[in-house]
């Protein structure tokens, strides 16, 4: 309990760095002046010192001053790329955290328990079977139910030409079976039914357009696909691990 004590603290030290105490004003501060913006200084320096105030352990100066450094590195990193995508947002995070990970580990004497953990996992089936299961639904699965959809997609892009998001069927699928996969290893089967039916709303709301039946029943073909493979391969998981 003490050792996820000091990972929740962590974690919240940085979550409020981050997130809580940096104004737009130093965002913008940061962006325009990159490794020589006192408010970059102002901000790593606030990661030590709310790392200290949360682990109350002062011996343990140092780790807050190494968070310091590495927060101020890793965001002179992140200022000094051409773009502010997700890409380089999710990237910085997770430095972040690896660097957090580290002293984390260092603060609980947990390193000689790294290589024994990472052996426990990769030799526990229902782990590499849940893990194998969400990469199925995530990237098997919607290349399959494209091509099994792709004459249907091909009519509806004539009649309607490009009036969608960017991959954004893609991406709705993905989530869903995301959404739908849980629920089935946690047991929560009814909550698959208000999934089933939110979307439904939004998707058919308006359908006024001449033609857009036959958009209609596409959508509800890949979705009720989508949703079947999942519901199987989830219960088969279900079965076979719990």
């Amino acid at each position: 309990m003490e050792n996820s004590l000091i990972l929740i603290q962590l974690l919240l030290a940085h979550i409020i760095t981050d997130f809580v105490l940096q104004p737009t004003s130093w965002i913008s501060h940061k962006r325009k002046h990159k490794g020589t913006s006192v408010y970059l200084i102002i901000h790593s320096l606030l990661a030590g010192v709310l790392t200290l105030l949360f682990i109350q352990r002062l011996d343990l100066w140092y780790l807050a001053l190494f968070i310091s450094v590495s927060h101020y590195l890793i965001d002179w990193w992140k200022l000094k790329q051409t773009e502010d995508n997700l890409k380089y947002f999710l990237l910085d995070q997770l430095f972040h955290l690896l660097i957090l990970l580290l002293v984390w580990l260092y603060i609980i004497d947990g390193f000689s328990l790294v290589l024994p953990g990472l052996k426990s996992i990769l030799n526990s089936p229902a782990i590499l079977a849940i893990a194998g299961a969400y990469l199925i639904v995530v990237f098997p699965a919607g290349y399959l139910i494209g091509k099994a959809t792709q004459r249907w997609q091909n009519e509806i892009e004539i009649t309607y030409k490009k009036n969608s998001l960017e991959a954004a069927g893609r991406y709705i699928g993905i989530f869903e079976r995301i959404l739908v996969l849980t629920f089935i290893l946690t047991n929560n089967f009814a909550a698959i039914g208000f999934l089933i039916a939110a979307k439904s709303i939004l998707r058919f709301s308006d359908k006024s357009e001449t033609g857009a039946r036959k958009q209609t029943e596409y959508v509800l073909i890949g979705t009720l696909m989508s949703f079947a493979f999942t519901i199987i391969l989830g219960l088969l998981i279900q079965a076979l691990v719990f």
